[in-house]
């Protein structure tokens, strides 16, 4: 009679991985009857040490003392280091891609929406690095994506999920990273680092898995790079105008008073826009025209569009004049609505300044208050900069403050039929209190068009 091993659940695995799920295989060997759990689902390398446990169990179990035909598998090993301008240096783990990359490190609140976070252009140039401390559980899949890549700089988490449990995953976080060549790291503590970015706001660093390199030598490099006055923007933006039709989809559609009655021309400029923001839009009944962040002003007056949304986008905003400028010749033309980086751009048009805050904001959990309703909205928010409201002409209102720390979150400007947030509305990931923004910009072009 065939001798099984028996293991625990996966929702009870402990942190030293010593048992894991309770599908059964059998042994290599032949002759053995026994049978090990299966590890095709798991990736490497902590299959490696679940299998040698369970290979040790196995000869337990058939009483051999001789373990020397086992095949000695190490745990992984800290492979990888993030080294900070301020010269602290973290060892971990490696997955996704191997080298070395440079970027500004910043923490994000999320619960959820890792893949979302990964497409998301305005983190160009940037380690996102995930407070929530287990990641990789619902691995990833084709219909999360909101850009048609990753332009992170990398991933910091402090626990790599050893498996994917979602019914719509594809393939693991790890699998994801590899294939886009994107970095990222585990085992490390990220609460420790928070602390250090809050304390002393976000730093660059470099993130390496080449030993031949020393730390004084990644040192220098994160205290040589920078990110400010550099324009992120060209690099995420399309290259040539499309048309986008795609609604959000009938069985994840949350707004059932979203109308489609009217057909609206929205001409939209992609700063690094979010697909989540498009599908909205065409929730709405918009029409829309995706122009390149280099798009002439005329140009977008030529196709007489009944608005212009400026997109959210990676960087500073003082460092794009070309788009400042941009959005000065619309303005006062046609209603215009912006967000993120395209309400920072609307801030500099009117005349305002900007300013680079000490860590920002990016999680999806940021309370704001609106001032027109009196309400107060939960947000998903990922930006660097903020609009200075003391430098903001008569006339031009703040709408919604941060209720963290009371910056400028939203402007509008009646005469000028404008209006702009500096979050995100369509929050993919993140709550929905904020998707009426986008029925206020249906009614100034209603307005507008009447």
């Amino acid at each position: 009679m065939a001798t099984f091993l028996r293991f625990p659940s996966p929702t009870t695995i402990p942190r030293d991985g010593s048992f894991l799920s309770s599908s059964l295989v059998p042994l290599q060997n032949p002759s053995s009857h026994s049978f090990l759990p299966s590890f095709s689902s798991i990736p490497a390398p902590d299959a490696h040490r679940l299998c040698l446990k369970a290979q040790a169990a196995s000869g337990a179990v058939h009483g051999h003392s001789d373990r020397n035909d086992l095949v000695e598998r190490p745990w992984k090993t800290n492979d990888a280091r993030l080294v900070l301008e301020d010269g602290s240096i973290w060892r971990a783990k490696s997955f996704g891609a191997s080298g070395t990359q440079v970027g500004e490190v910043v923490f994000n609140t999320s619960l959820t929406g890792y893949q979302e976070i990964l497409t998301d252009p305005s983190y160009a140039g940037q380690f996102v690095l995930m407070t929530n401390p287990h990641i990789g559980n619902t691995g990833v899949n084709p219909d999360d994506e909101e850009s048609r890549q990753c332009f992170l700089a990398g991933l910091v988490i402090r626990s790599l999920s050893i498996c994917t449990s979602n019914w719509r995953c594809r393939e693991s976080l790890g699998e994801y990273l590899a294939k886009r060549n994107i970095m990222g790291i585990y085992d490390v503590d990220t609460r420790a680092i928070t602390r250090r970015l809050r304390q002393d706001g976000s730093l660059i660093g470099v993130l390496s898995t080449e030993e031949s390199l020393t730390d004084e030598h990644l040192l220098d490099l994160a205290r040589k790079w920078k990110i400010v006055g550099v324009d992120l923007i060209t690099g995420v933006s399309c290259d040539a105008p499309y048309e986008w039709i795609e609604k959000t989809n009938t069985e994840w559609e949350f707004n059932k008073e979203c109308s489609h009655s009217e057909n609206f021309h929205v001409v939209a400029y992609d700063f690094g826009i979010k697909h989540n923001i498009l599908r909205r839009l065409a929730a709405y009944g918009c029409r829309i025209t995706v122009v390149p962040s280099t798009w002439p002003a005329s140009e977008t007056l030529n196709l007489k569009p009944d608005g212009v949304l400026f997109s959210n986008g990676p960087g500073d905003p003082a460092a794009v004049p070309y788009a400042v400028q941009t959005v000065k010749e619309i303005i006062g033309k046609v209603p215009v609505f912006g967000i993120c980086m395209g309400h920072q751009l609307i801030g500099q048009a009117l005349g305002g300044r900007t300013f680079k805050m000490k860590f920002g904001h990016h999680g999806g959990n940021h309370p704001v208050g609106n001032h027109v309703n009196g309400r107060v909205e939960i947000s998903a928010q990922n930006h660097n900069y903020a609009v200075d409201p003391a430098s903001l002409p008569a006339g031009v209102e703040v709408t919604h403050r941060n209720l963290n720390d009371n910056s400028c979150a939203g402007l509008a400007c009646r005469e000028l039929n404008l209006i702009s947030l500096q979050y995100h509305p369509e929050s993919s990931p993140g709550p929905h209190d904020s998707d009426p923004a986008f029925k206020e910009f249906i009614q100034l072009m209603k307005a507008n068009k009447a």
